[in-house]
């Protein structure tokens, strides 16, 4: 085992014998231990007529490992105080895990066994089946959830970014355990996992129980390869008529990969555009003015094959073409004229000064030492990014601004009964 360390905010780079890489922060004033664990290959690798296989294996990754049933698997993590979760996303599947230094050993043993072992028992993928088609078939009433899936549907019809993450009742139902079982195979192995640990433990005791999660992995992932592709439809607004009072409304054009070098002037422009303050022109413009919404939000969304840049706003049917058409002139004129100093100044007050809130528990750091990783930015990362923000000239902000909005056009996705569209096209919901 061997350790490296960064400068300011000792992070430990340790690498096992058995080759694989963790990133720990060792603190011993807090008694307990967060792990987190990405593997990347997410709902991105389902097959096209199986859509929510991979968030089908996720949820079942605790319903029974090894030598334990679901019931008795539950019941051993809540007798010893473990905290273990599971969950996917389009890119990956993720693990955490919590618990107390005395019961350390037994934390990763049941965390090896979900991992390595997972038994896919007929009865809990029955029983996770029903309650996951339960959920969707809610969802296709919720507004919210209908407008999202639109948008990468519309956004990406010809790509794995396209499909349901959790499939549909119909794709469910052709997932058998052999599937369950092959995609476990194909994504949990010793190249495949990437990981961030924080609390008591020592950067010898990580190394030897990581190596123990490894001995039970092939040593290869078997990825499908997902082309880097951008949205389409820009430019383009789909009405989705639902009997519902308000009309819940998506947005989004393309957007910044995380590692472009254009990235954090891009945040900069988007926070001042819509990011999470009271002070975001959309904010101003929208609520405050003309109080047509509760909130309303602009984001970035860099996945690992496309870069987005995402909002969202939800207001009466018949203010949603008013809402719509101040947002995409808000956009457009910032696309024109950037931010101006005063908003720059702001912004990177804000961003530099909340950037702390990511660090204020120990599965928040856990998490963000996988995310450096996952988007290798460097061990150091921590230690640069608030100069890299207050680094972010006038200049640079007007030009990712122009990038980030060309003239303004979007991809619109509105669900409810909308009214004040221009050139939409109207179907059903469902």
């Amino acid at each position: 085992m061997t350790t490296t360390a960064s400068c300011t905010t000792d992070i430990q780079r340790v690498r096992t014998v058995l080759g694989a890489e963790a990133w720990l922060v060792e603190e011993n004033t807090v008694p307990v231990i967060a792990v987190e664990i990405a593997i990347p290959g997410g709902a991105a690798q389902d097959p096209a007529d199986k859509g929510g296989l991979v968030a089908l294996m996720a949820t079942l990754l605790d319903e029974g490992a090894g030598e334990m049933r679901a019931d008795a698997f539950q019941e051993r993590l809540e007798e010893t105080a473990i905290e273990l979760s599971f969950g996917s996303s389009r890119d990956g599947v993720t693990a955490s895990l919590r618990t107390l230094p005395e019961n350390l050993d037994e934390a990763f043993r049941m965390l090896g066994a979900a991992l390595t072992r997972p038994r896919f028992d007929d009865d809990a993928v029955e029983r996770m089946k029903g309650q996951i088609s339960a959920q969707l078939r809610r969802d296709a009433m919720d507004p919210d959830d209908l407008a999202g899936r639109a948008f990468f549907a519309e956004a990406f019809p010809n790509h794995p970014y396209g499909r349901p993450t959790r499939g549909t009742v119909e794709s469910l139902g052709r997932v058998t355990r052999d599937d369950l079982v092959g995609a476990h195979r194909r994504l949990f192995a010793r190249d495949n996992l990437v990981i961030g640990a924080v609390g008591a433990i020592s950067a010898d005791r990580l190394a030897t129980l990581v190596d123990q999660l490894l001995a039970g992995m092939p040593e290869k992932a078997e990825l499908q390869p997902i082309p880097t592709v951008s949205p389409a439809g820009v430019g383009r607004t789909v009405a989705l008529t639902l009997d519902v009072p308000q009309s819940a409304v998506v947005f989004g054009r393309a957007g910044p990969l995380r590692k472009d070098d254009d990235f954090i002037a891009a945040y900069v422009v988007n926070h001042v555009l819509g990011g999470g303050s009271f002070s975001s022109r959309l904010f101003t413009e929208v609520r405050e003015k003309r109080g047509l919404a509760y909130s309303v939000y602009s984001y970035l969304s860099p996945y690992d094959h496309a870069g987005l840049v995402l909002g969202g706003v939800a207001t009466r049917n018949d203010r949603a073409g008013l809402a719509i058409d101040l947002i995409q002139s808000e956009i457009a004129r910032i696309a024109e004229d950037g931010p101006t100093e005063k908003e720059l100044v702001s912004a990177k007050k804000y961003l530099v000064g909340s950037y702390a809130l990511r660090f204020d528990t120990s599965t928040k750091i856990a998490n963000q030492l996988v995310q450096l990783q996952l988007d290798d930015l460097g061990i150091d990362y921590i230690d640069r990014r608030n100069a890299l923000v207050e680094a972010v000239t006038p200049e640079q902000v007007k030009a990712a601004a122009k990038t980030l909005f060309g003239a303004g056009e979007l991809l619109v996705i509105a669900v409810g009964k909308p009214e004040g569209l221009k050139n939409a096209e109207v179907r059903p919901a469902a």
